[in-house]
C-alpha cells in the first residue's frame, strides 16, 4: 500500500532524511519511534505532501501509495489527501458546529447532496466513537467539546471524505489516559478499513497499537521490523537503549 524508495529529504542544507527505505502493507498500524528531532514526522508529512508547504526543502527518491509515485507531475495533491487523511498533534477543530467540522471536506469537494452529506457525518462519527456522544448537540460548537472528544471529532473530519490511509502524528500527546485509551481503542478498530501511520514517543503505545515499528535515530531507519519482535529482541543496540530509556 505505501513504500519509500531511497528517500533522502532536505530542509535547505540539513539533510533531515537519509536513504529510507520502508514498505507498509494495507490495514497495518505502523508506528515511527525515536527521539525528538529525528525525522519521524517529516516522513510522516510526505506521504501527503504537507512538506510541500514549507520553502526550500528538497525531495530525492520515491513515495509510493498504491504503487503510485505521489510527487509525479501527474497527481493532483487534492486527490492525494482524499485518500490520505491527516491527524495531528492537538486537536484542531474549525470554529464550527460538530456537524459542519465533520462535512467540511465534503462540502469544499462537492461530495454529495443534503442527504449523503448527512449520512457521511453520521457515519464517520460512528467510525471515531463519536456518535453517541454527540448526536444529540450536533448544532453546538466543537469548542464545547472535551479534548478527547475534539480528537475523534478530527479523526471523524479525516473519515468522511474516505481515505485510504490515515497519517496520526501523535495524537494522544495532549490527552489524559482515559481519552488516550479510547483513541488507541479506535485504532485498533480503524485498522479493518484503513492502513494507518502513527508517530508517537510514547513506547507503551506503540507497543500497543502497532503491527510493525519504525526506529528512526538523526534522520535515518535504524530498524524497522514487527512491533513484538522490535520490543523482545531488537537487532541493533541503538533500538535497545532507546526501548529501555538509556537515551531519548
Amino acid at each position: 500500500m505505501i513504500e519509500a524508495k531511497n528517500i533522502n529529504f532536505y530542509y535547505g542544507n540539513f539533510h533531515a532524511l537519509k536513504n529510507i527505505n520502508m514498505k507498509m502493507e494495507a490495514n497495518t498500524v505502523t508506528a515511527l519511534i525515536g527521539p525528538s528531532g529525528c525525522g519521524k514526522s517529516t516522513f510522516l508529512r510526505l506521504f501527503n505532501r504537507m512538506n510541500d508547504l514549507i520553502d526550500d526543502t528538497k525531495l530525492t527518491g520515491d513515495c509510493l501509495i498504491e504503487g503510485q509515485n505521489i510527487y509525479g507531475k501527474s497527481l493532483h495533491i487534492d486527490d492525494l489527501r482524499k485518500k490520505v487523511g491527516m491527524v495531528f498533534q492537538k486537536p484542531n477543530p474549525f470554529p464550527k458546529s460538530i456537524f459542519e467540522n465533520v462535512a467540511y471536506g465534503l462540502r469544499v469537494n462537492n461530495m454529495g447532496d443534503k442527504n449523503f452529506i448527512a449520512q457521511r457525518v453520521e457515519e464517520s462519527l460512528v467510525s471515531a466513537a463519536l456518535w453517541d456522544e454527540v448526536k444529540d448537540k450536533l448544532k453546538k460548537s466543537a469548542f464545547e467539546l472535551s479534548g478527547g472528544q475534539q480528537q475523534r471529532l478530527c479523526i471523524a473530519r479525516a473519515l468522511a471524505v474516505s481515505p485510504s490511509i490515515l497519517l496520526m502524528d501523535e495524537p494522544a500527546s495532549a490527552l489524559d489516559p482515559i481519552s488516550t485509551s479510547k483513541i488507541e481503542e479506535l485504532i485498533h478498530t480503524l485498522k479493518a478499513d484503513y492502513t494507518i501511520v502513527i508517530v508517537t514517543h510514547n513506547m507503551q503505545q506503540a507497543a500497543r497499537v502497532s503491527d510493525k515499528t519504525g526506529f528512526f535515530m538523526l534522520g535515518e531507519l535504524v530498524e524497522y521490523s514487527g512491533t513484538k519482535k522490535m520490543f523482545l529482541s531488537p537487532e541493533h543496540e541503538q533500538t535497545q537503549n532507546y526501548i529501555t530509556g538509556r537515551f531519548g
